[in-house]
């Protein structure tokens, strides 16, 4: 079997090129480098982990409603359109929603894992050369992890969203090595760690919860290095420099903004859309929902230094400027906290399985 005979809609089977432009840049400076990102980069290393060993893959999964959630936090709750469902149409609805969002966290990762290669290959310093090699790493396992997530747990793919498609695009197409942080690190990442972070608290699926906080582990680490490495760099930039660096950000967060509304799953049920995405905009749900979105992304902007007028007043007119009061650091240490717990109960779990065989193995023997 192919994915290609999952998805809900054809989608190309030749490849998805985006041209790239700029320079592959060596350094022969190999013993100088910032603590902070080295220690990163250790880290990186020390949390490497096995997807298909770490991950309880036999726990079971509601492919009509993934995370486990009650039905107010569908995005269509209380409307016209829902009170008129059957309970098989919103079956097929609550199946969809989750093919439809995990195929987005799995595209969106493919697109990191595309992305810090590139990063390795274009920023100047050796030390970010280093962390973005583990971060490919990461990338690969989130990839591996979330593609057998939908085959084996929902069996349904949807193609990569329109508007996750163009960002990346422009992350990589730009000849200055820093756009790909900015789009990558900071705008994908940050509502990625967001997105990952809501669903993992709101899940009542126990497989849900544990390959989510697996994943921000890794994610938290990578919004980290994008503010390192951008903060100080952001800091010298001419005016010019600056307004163009903003003017990315602002079309790249309506972007983001715009990525995770569901218009595709209403395209694909037949439903009424334009009705449907009215009833997403102005509900209280959502704008809660897309506030938690840019958690990250709004204290990240600000922290590397693209707090402009333009940048403001586009986060006031999402209704997310209230995240720049965030404490950037304590919600990333949470983030790291909650899967490192996680961590801990797995590595647990498995030395006392060790030590169950091993205390079998010796019975066995004592019986010989």
């Amino acid at each position: 079997m192919t994915s290609y005979d999952f998805y809900v809609s054809s989608v190309p089977k030749e490849t998805w090129d985006v041209p790239m432009s700029g320079d592959a840049r060596f350094t022969w400076e190999y013993d100088d480098g910032r603590d902070r990102l080295l220690n990163l980069y250790q880290k990186g290393k020390d949390k490497q982990w096995d997807a298909q060993k770490r991950i309880d893959w036999d726990l079971e999964v509601d492919p009509n409603n993934v995370a486990g959630l009650p039905d107010q936090f569908n995005p269509l709750f209380g409307s016209e359109i829902w009170d008129r469902m059957s309970q098989a149409e919103k079956d097929e609805f609550g199946r969809h929603q989750g093919a439809w969002l995990f195929s987005q966290f799995l595209h969106g990762e493919q697109g990191a894992l595309n992305v810090s290669a590139r990063i390795v290959q274009s920023v100047p310093d050796l030390d970010s050369k280093f962390y973005a090699a583990t971060q490919t790493m990461d990338e690969a396992r989130h990839v591996e992890l979330y593609a057998r997530f939908l085959r084996e747990k929902i069996g349904t793919y949807y193609p990569i969203n329109q508007d996750l498609a163009k960002l990346l695009a422009e992350s990589l197409e730009d000849s200055r090595w820093d756009l790909p942080y900015l789009g990558m690190q900071v705008l994908i990442e940050g509502l990625a760690l967001a997105a990952f972070g809501l669903y993992r608290d709101m899940s009542t699926n126990p497989l849900v919860k544990q390959l989510l906080a697996y994943v921000m582990q890794d994610e938290a680490r990578h919004v980290a290095f994008g503010r390192l490495a951008l903060r100080d760099y952001y800091a010298e930039l001419t005016t010019k420099e600056r307004a163009e660096r903003e003017e990315f950000v602002v079309e790249g967060c309506y972007l983001m903004r715009d990525r995770f509304k569901g218009r595709e799953v209403f395209e694909q049920l037949g439903m009424p859309v334009d009705k449907c995405m009215e009833y997403v905009d102005n509900s209280d749900m959502y704008t809660l929902y897309q506030s938690l979105l840019f958690s990250r992304i709004v204290p990240c902007v600000k922290d590397v230094g693209l707090w402009g007028d333009k940048v403001q007043a586009a986060y006031l007119d999402m209704g997310v400027l209230d995240n720049a009061k965030a404490d950037l650091e304590a919600l990333m240490k949470q983030d790291e906290d909650i899967a490192d717990a996680v961590d801990r109960e797995r590595y647990e779990q498995e030395l006392a399985a060790r030590s169950a065989e091993v205390d079998e193995a010796i019975a066995l023997g004592g019986e010989g």
